[in-house]
């Protein structure tokens, strides 16, 4: 057997320890603090991506797909293998930033996800094979795997054209899409899918091709937009566009699949879960129609000018959309218990500081007045973060060693 919810509460460590490093780099900004800024914030950013997000999907993962396999040991080696790969990318990131041990553990990492993807495709259940979530699942492995060509790409690129060429970054541009646009967003998808079928909801299967298909376009064709910082060729702002066209068509047969079976979900996950779907799923909507906008040259620019635009944007999409979504699907499943304390202070950290980080790029673009509290105000509402998860943590703790 496999103690999943203790599993996920090593993920929430992790999390607590994000929100920590978040902090930390907030008052940086308003007081002289004895660490390198840019090293804490590859720690804070690799332990959200690989430590919290990615650990809390592959549990799930496991839960759904995967515990029926009985391959309990194999599945506790990844997981040992991983955690090590993570705590080693936790330690020496903060020291040394990218520099080798940092980039061996970041290495290792990789062939951790590899393991487990192929763990998943090689052991998935007869059963499950022939589902849309589980279709879902598997293309969102395949992502996980298509992402990693990113860091592969940053050695050479780091090797011969050095990190001031603009392969350099878009090297990491392209990693971050496959990972939040692909592994993250349609795994996700492949939980809910899962939980409409196993109420007996079947969808219309020629629309469910089309969803896949204008899914996958948007997927593949919006890692242009990662490129439009340097001003590329005209052809990759087209191929862009179409991107952002065929994501925002898939959400609007997304909503045609689901809008008649909503009061399924609002039965099945409670008040309190279902409002976390419904908020992700508005924040979403409205990350498609960034990508939209963002595929014109004026945009693109602004964009890449004004860098409060895209730490707003990538807050919202990691915080407000994925986050939040696994936090529902984790609690459904029963391996966390989320309290309303836990909700009231997290989405009012959300709240405030997404509103003040997105003011301070209009106040940039449009020459709106700006405050000198900013970074202090930003900083103290920041500490709400780590309060919340650390609510959400001893809970799931104490009540995780209880049932024990």
């Amino acid at each position: 057997m496999v103690d999943l919810k203790k599993h996920i509460g090593i993920a929430l460590a992790y999390f607590l320890i994000v929100a920590l490093m978040g902090v930390l780099l907030r008052f940086y900004v308003v007081a002289s603090l004895p660490f390198n800024y840019k090293f804490l914030l590859h720690a804070h950013s690799h332990t959200a991506l690989l430590g919290w997000i990615y650990l809390g999907l592959t549990t799930l993962i496991y839960k759904i797909f995967l515990s029926e396999a009985q391959k309990p040991k194999l599945y506790k080696r990844i997981f040992l293998f991983t955690n090590l790969c993570i705590v080693g990318m936790l330690v020496t990131f903060p020291i040394q930033g990218y520099a080798l041990y940092s980039i061996i553990f970041s290495t290792l990492f990789l062939f951790a996800s590899y393991w487990f993807a192929w763990f998943a495709m090689k052991y998935i259940p007869k059963h499950f094979k022939q589902r849309f979530s589980w279709k879902l699942i598997k293309t969102a492995l395949w992502y996980l795997v298509i992402s990693s060509i990113g860091p592969w790409a940053i050695g050479g690129v780091m090797a011969t054209l050095g990190p001031e060429s603009i392969w350099y970054k878009s090297s990491i541009y392209f990693y971050l899409h496959f990972q939040y646009n692909g592994w993250f967003l349609i795994a996700l998808l492949g939980v809910l899918f899962y939980v409409f079928e196993e109420k007996g909801i079947h969808f219309n299967p020629e629309k469910l091709k089309s969803f896949f298909l204008l899914l996958n376009f948007g997927v593949i064709l919006t890692v242009f937009l990662s490129f439009l910082w340097f001003v590329p060729p005209t052809v990759i702002y087209l191929l862009g566009l179409a991107g952002a066209v065929a994501q925002l068509l898939a959400f609007f047969e997304l909503y045609s699949l689901f809008k008649n079976h909503f009061s399924v979900l609002r039965t099945e996950f409670g008040p309190a879960c279902f409002f976390l779907l419904k908020f992700a799923g508005a924040l979403l909507a409205l990350k498609i129609l960034m990508q939209l906008f963002s595929a014109f040259p004026y945009i693109a620019n602004l964009a890449f000018r004004l860098k409060d635009f895209v730490i707003g944007y990538l807050h919202m999409v990691f915080l407000g959309i994925v986050i939040m979504a696994m936090l529902g699907f984790l609690e459904y499943f029963k391996l966390i218990k989320l309290s309303k304390n836990f909700l009231w202070i997290f989405f009012f950290a959300f709240i405030s500081t997404e509103l003040l980080i997105f003011y301070k790029a209009f106040a940039l673009w449009l020459g709106l007045p700006f405050f000198v509290e900013y970074y202090w105000l930003l900083a103290i509402l920041s500490c709400a973060f780590p309060l919340a998860v650390g609510i959400l943590f001893f809970r799931n703790i104490k009540s995780s060693y209880l049932s024990a």
